[in-house]
């Protein structure tokens, strides 16, 4: 083989080799959720179908029976077994992260656990500063992803499911909307009595106003835990979002030793239809605590917010064909100049 011959097989080489890594490029860069993959936007969602709903089997049980009508949805099942809340509460108290009385079931680490568990992996604590910004990125996810967010309610002691909403436009493709109302379910409903209640008909739908007086900040009495203050849900997080970072390490130290909190206070129905009532008994605090830190859905205080998986991809693919570039440059140049060394050598010659 001549050096001729031979330059043009590397520069060949050279050549394959660059439209692989920006064949590359492009597939690292692809998003796992995209506005054409989502339903047909006609002004709102809502997940809930008659047949989903259960009510918690004993007072303990708010947030298994939240995973069992989470699971309904999302596995088209229509179960309302007692044996398996019972097996759902139990994994959630095996993974909780404080150690609190058995008489206030479980708490955000087995609720978060749990639902990662029995419905899917995508479900992460989001803990956000203030209520809209709980809202917007609890309906972004549920959008995106087609399934319920969980959320405490009354500052932690209950736990209710967000089923669907309706917005000024679609935040699947835009962050420019307003919701103007959600569909909430809370497992209550059934076990109460006539004469006080606190969750209302499943899928009832409230305006964003009325749905402040429940979901309220997170307060845990006798001891701080790493959300104080701050508005907690479970959120089936979207694999594209970039905009969530890890909560500051200043958590307790896991299994930690705190007092029960009281069950719900009464409040008055805020939805058109009459809501039943329930008896003075206390209801299980749902204090919905994960394993893994939580991650906030606004972005921090200070410092800059992490760069997204796929943003990292993109960059080292783009270094890749950079230095392919670099090499093929050079040995194009190196080719040239051997190629004009050898006329002159066969000059002289």
């Amino acid at each position: 083989m001549t050096g001729l011959q031979r330059h043009r097989s590397i520069a060949r080489l050279v050549l394959a080799a660059t439209l692989a890594a920006m064949s590359f490029g492009v597939t690292v860069s692809s998003p796992d959720v995209t506005a054409s993959a989502l339903s047909r936007w006609t002004g709102g969602i809502d997940l809930y179908r008659s047949g989903v709903f259960t009510t918690q089997k004993t007072w303990l049980w708010c947030t298994a029976a939240d995973v069992q009508i989470i699971r309904n949805i999302v596995d088209h099942q229509t179960d309302h077994s007692s044996a398996n809340q019972q097996r759902y509460f139990d994994y959630m108290r095996a993974h909780d992260r404080y150690n609190i009385p058995l008489k206030d079931g479980t708490d955000p680490g087995g609720w978060t656990a749990g639902l990662r568990h029995f419905v899917d992996s995508r479900y992460r604590m989001v803990a956000s500063g203030s209520f809209d910004s709980a809202l917007r990125s609890a309906v972004t996810n549920l959008r995106k992803t087609n399934l319920p967010v969980a959320i405490t309610v009354d500052h932690g002691n209950h736990g209710w499911v967000l089923t669907g909403f309706t917005a000024t436009a679609d935040p699947g493709a835009t962050s420019r909307f307003t919701v103007t109302s959600v569909r909430v379910v809370g497992p209550l409903w059934g076990l109460q009595s006539t004469s006080y209640g606190y969750d209302m008909r499943p899928d009832t739908k409230l305006t964003p106003s009325q749905l402040r007086s429940f979901f309220t900040p997170w307060h845990y009495t006798s001891v701080p835990m790493a959300w104080e203050n701050l508005w907690v849900s479970i959120q089936p997080v979207a694999r594209t979002s970039s905009r969530v970072s890890s909560e500051p390490a200043s958590a307790p130290s896991p299994k930690a030793s705190v007092a029960p909190t009281r069950s719900p206070s009464p409040r008055p129905t805020p939805a058109p239809t009459a809501s039943p009532s329930a008896d003075s008994s206390p209801v299980a605090v749902a204090v919905i605590n994960p394993s893994e830190q939580p991650v906030r859905s606004d972005p921090p205080a200070s410092g800059p917010v992490p760069a997204s998986t796929t943003g990292d991809s993109t960059t080292n693919a783009g270094l890749v064909v950079a230095l392919v570039v670099l090499v093929m440059t050079g040995l194009v140049i190196t080719g040239g100049a051997a190629r004009r060394g050898g006329r002159r050598r066969w000059r002289k010659s």
